[in-house]
């Protein structure tokens, strides 16, 4: 109830991760102590996921807008991104929702490619598109990032609001610290990402907060094909790479080695 109604305020279920993430000002120590018990349930979200997605091979994670309708010109593109990708061999793996994620899981389910959609528990509820062969649903951000990172061999970034641009970020962070290598990190659209470009050079750059090699991590196409091309290239790279690194395993039965 408002302020003043004379009413007490009615109580309701917060999402996990907003539950975990409120202001701790005042709590209770029992409240406090209870973080320990939510390692239990974070842990079994990881461990679905990765039993999910554990035969996932070559695939590529698409962001973009949930806002954006079925024909229009972004919608189209991206759709054509997925039936590009799928005709490439690779899987789409997207946020799972409407918009931009549906088209580009819709374009790969036309190609005959597989479709992974990692949904999000949301406060105002955002229903999975039809256009998905595997459908995870995450109550925390950061598990379902993971996801998004773990089995991708490029990212494609599609125009978006604050979630695509906190992915870029993200994503242009591992890149540039070396915690993933030869995953590159597309833009896509013709002209879309002039402005993000410009205030990075203006500002970032000028003050020395990034340099010239941090900027050429970021990668501009105009064309579905021209995306294709470069991760390709990438995949290539990645696989001369891997026999040359040092990966846990974990036989049946043992704990697990490095």
């Amino acid at each position: 109830m408002p302020p003043g109604s004379g009413q007490p305020p009615r109580q309701r279920k917060p999402t996990l991760d907003e539950e975990l993430l409120l202001w701790l000002d005042g709590e209770a120590p029992e409240v406090r102590a209870a973080d320990a018990y939510r390692v239990r349930d974070i842990a079994a979200e990881f461990a679905s996921g990765f039993r999910a997605l554990s035969r996932v091979e070559r695939a590529v994670t698409v962001f973009g807008s949930a806002r954006t309708p079925p024909g229009h010109p972004h919608y189209e593109l991206v759709r054509e991104l997925g039936r590009e990708l799928g005709r490439a061999g690779f899987g789409v793996i997207t946020g799972g929702g409407p918009g931009l994620m549906e088209a580009a899981n819709r374009g790969a389910r036309e190609a005959g490619a597989l479709s992974i959609g990692c949904n999000i528990e949301l406060p105002h509820e955002q229903e999975s598109n039809p256009y998905l062969d595997i459908s995870l649903r995450f109550e925390h951000f950061f598990a379902r990032k993971v996801m998004f990172v773990r089995y991708a061999s490029a990212f494609v970034m599609c125009p978006g609001g604050y979630g695509t641009l906190d992915e870029l970020f993200e994503v242009l962070t591992l890149i540039q610290t070396a915690t993933i290598r030869h995953v590159p990190a597309i833009l896509l659209g013709d002209g879309e990402w002039d402005g993000l470009m410009s205030w990075l050079h203006v500002v970032p750059l000028t003050h020395g907060y990034i340099d010239e090699h941090d900027l050429m991590l970021v990668n501009l196409v105009d064309t579905p094909e021209e995306a294709c091309e470069m991760i390709r290239e990438a995949h290539e790279r990645q696989l001369a790479e891997g026999p040359h690194i040092v990966r846990r395993t974990a036989p049946p039965g043992d704990a697990g080695t490095r």
